[in-house]
């Protein structure tokens, strides 16, 4: 398939873009036309990224990190699209998976989110928030899912103090992507595309990556503020409550 070259002439930022949503969403922004910086904290791996995608650059970013964010965004000559995506990994402890789902996830996207600001309101811009469908059900995970709700709250907020600058800011709440946080268990995402997706399968990066370009091009021009769920029908259906009625 051809893509429209929506992005073209445009500077796009990623976050978490070493694999999985972010490396699809690079590539997707990169195939319609925009400059892409890919950063991660795993270097390599954005480089790897990079390398393969015209007029990619490579960045090592610690979303946990202000000064990090501050050198590399604030530093930059111009930004038209940040994408907030860089994923927290799990731990098990539960006082540390707090502190790193509350740094990461909801503080590290607030701050990459205020240092671009400046940029996305010279170049009547769009941030897009990678959120998740835990921060509306409970999916598990407390500190992942309290973090991602948070998101959410701020996205509406910072829609409504960037809508003056002409800036504009959405969410997307992704449903299970097979990413490589799901490696080595095939056999639950199989379980739940039979089972929980009325799609009959679970997402893929791509999917997601589909729907940051929208949010973030000329196509969405008049919508801010809001969140899009991308989760093949995940919270339309009741699909355990289907099956007991169905079974009846």
């Amino acid at each position: 398939m051809e893509l429209i070259r929506r992005f073209a002439g445009r500077t796009a930022l990623v976050t978490g873009a070493g694999s999985g949503i972010g490396a699809a969403t690079a590539r997707r922004l990169a195939a319609e036309g925009a400059r892409v910086l890919v950063t991660d904290i795993d270097e390599a791996a954005a480089r790897k990224v990079a390398d393969g995608l015209e007029g990619a650059t490579a960045h090592r970013l610690d979303i946990t990190d202000r000064a990090s964010i501050d050198r590399l965004i604030g530093g930059l000559p111009a930004l038209h699209v940040l994408v907030n995506n860089a994923f927290v990994p799990f731990v098990e402890d539960p006082d540390d998976n707090w502190r790193r789902q509350l740094d990461g996830t909801l503080l590290g996207t607030v701050h990459c989110s205020g240092a671009a600001l400046p940029h996305l309101a010279d170049s009547a811009g769009a941030i897009v928030v990678i959120g998740s469908v835990n921060a509306e059900a409970s999916f598990g995970d407390h500190a992942y899912s309290a973090a991602k709700a948070a998101l959410g709250s701020f996205t509406r907020t910072l829609a409504a103090e960037a809508a003056p600058k002409g800036v504009r800011v959405n969410q997307i709440n992704p449903g299970t992507i097979a990413t490589p946080s799901w490696s080595g268990r095939e056999e639950d995402l199989a379980a739940l595309a039979a089972r929980a997706y009325p799609l009959g399968r679970v997402g893929t990066p791509d999917d997601v990556a589909a729907a940051v370009a929208f949010l973030a091009s000329p196509d969405a021009a008049w919508i801010t503020g809001t969140t899009l769920r991308v989760d093949g029908g995940l919270m339309a259906v009741n699909t355990h409550f289907r099956e007991i009625l169905d079974a009846g």
